[in-house]
């Protein structure tokens, strides 16, 4: 890769070495892959954080949802 590519997320150029690539794989196979610059990768990061991060268990379960009202 010569000069600078665009992130995958914004479409803007960024140079190599500030470049990030994230990959997807399941079951050893790519799924996915993804070159971000700096300021995409850290809201990659953030909402990976955000979505897998365990819930506690009020969150998780609402009792309510499992009432049916005919």
């Amino acid at each position: 890769m010569t000069g600078s590519e665009p992130c995958d997320a914004c479409g803007d150029p960024i140079e190599e070495p500030l470049a990030r690539t994230v990959q997807l794989n399941v079951d050893r196979s790519e799924v996915d892959s993804q070159r971000l610059c700096p300021a995409c990768f850290a809201d990659w990061i953030e909402r990976y954080r955000a979505e897998m991060q365990p819930r506690s268990r009020e969150e998780s379960y609402d009792e309510d949802a499992d009432i049916i009202v005919d």
